[in-house]
């Protein structure tokens, strides 16, 4: 277990303010605020400029007196770059809010990706005041101990569909989806097949779903051999990529549903003397830094990880205040970044 700590809070005008005024981005502005050295001088200069210009003073929220409150993390896994993303997103939301994150990988430990009973009691031990949970899949038992134990929480792209009233936060899948596959058609694709996740995860249904949509507004007959369900790791895309290269008539594009599938997707098509883009062009999900250091680098549909978790804590804490969102599923919106491993087909 890992426990970071929200260093304090802004008064007057916003963090997110201040880098609006300045072009930056959060983060770039968090990191003058605290002294950091990886800044260029011109963008320091326009920041500091901004903070003074705007009356910015950081100063705690919570009593000094008092040890801050501390909210529950609970990722899938530390290991990967998207676990990274989120965990990025919510220590810069929780600094903000003046909070203590407990960031806890216990769904990757315990059998069928669940948190366990025992690490649930260990909130009331703790006194955390909510949880976010990243990429979970509870069971009706643990939704009724938080219900019973009066816990706030808030779901980070739940793997499938939470019950009625819980608050969630994911990207706009089927959007995406709709996104990456019209991208190919403009290309002059027409046989394009995808790549995806479990059928019963959430995201990766609704992404197929959007693939599908594009295929129908343009005319496309959907092909069900050109669909082809896995898991979101490179290991079996790998695999399902070569039941794609095998068909009579394989597909010149492929749209798979997670930047990592795509690197398994990369090596099938290599290993079979094809070349990307010029032979078959691929597009992911994600953006993850993956997708930038694969050769070629990989066109893909951006979701906003770290937005999509600061959005989630900053609900939370709403909730922890008393509130309640209008609505249970806030959705952001994803982007197509355009690089090196789409072209039209060959004739």
């Amino acid at each position: 277990m890992v426990r970071t700590a929200g260093a304090g809070a802004t008064a007057g005008p916003t963090l997110a303010v201040v880098a609006r005024e300045a072009g930056v981005s959060v983060p770039t502005a968090s990191k003058v605020v605290n002294g950091r050295e990886d800044v260029a001088p011109e963008t320091r200069r326009r920041v500091t400029e901004a903070l003074d210009r705007l009356g910015y003073v950081r100063r705690p929220r919570f009593d000094a007196s008092k040890p801050p409150r501390l909210v529950d993390l609970v990722v899938h896994s530390l290991e990967s770059s998207w676990s990274g993303a989120v965990l990025h997103g919510v220590e810069e939301a929780a600094h903000d809010a003046g909070l203590d994150v407990v960031v806890s990988a216990a769904l990757s430990r315990t059998r069928g990706g669940r948190p366990q009973r025992g690490w649930l009691d260990k909130l009331t031990v703790r006194g955390s005041a909510g949880v976010l949970f990243n990429l979970a899949e509870l069971t009706a038992s643990q939704y009724a101990w938080l219900e019973q134990h009066r816990t706030p929480f808030v779901m980070i792209d739940p793997a499938v569909e939470p019950p009625p009233g819980v608050v969630s936060v994911g990207a706009a899948n089927w959007r995406g989806g709709v996104t990456a596959t019209e991208h190919l058609l403009a290309l002059g694709h027409e046989r394009i097949a995808v790549v995806a996740g479990p059928r019963r995860k959430m995201c990766s249904g609704a992404r197929v779903a959007g693939y599908r949509s594009a295929l129908a507004a343009v005319g496309l007959p959907h092909r069900a051999e050109y669909v082809r369900n896995g898991g979101f790791d490179e290991s079996t895309a790998y695999r399902r990529m070569q039941e794609l290269l095998d068909l009579p008539e394989p597909p010149t594009a492929v749209f798979v549903c997670s930047d990592a599938m795509a690197l398994g997707v990369y090596r099938a098509v290599l290993e079979r003397g094809l070349r990307i883009p010029y032979d078959i062009s691929v597009v992911g999900f994600d953006d993850l830094p993956e997708s930038r250091w694969a050769t070629p680098a990989l066109t893909t549909v951006r979701q906003p990880l770290a937005e999509m978790a600061a959005t989630a804590l900053r609900l939370l804490v709403r909730m922890m205040d008393g509130e309640h969102p209008e609505g249970t599923r806030t959705e952001l919106s994803t982007r197509l970044v355009e690089r090196a491993s789409t072209a039209p087909p060959r004739r």
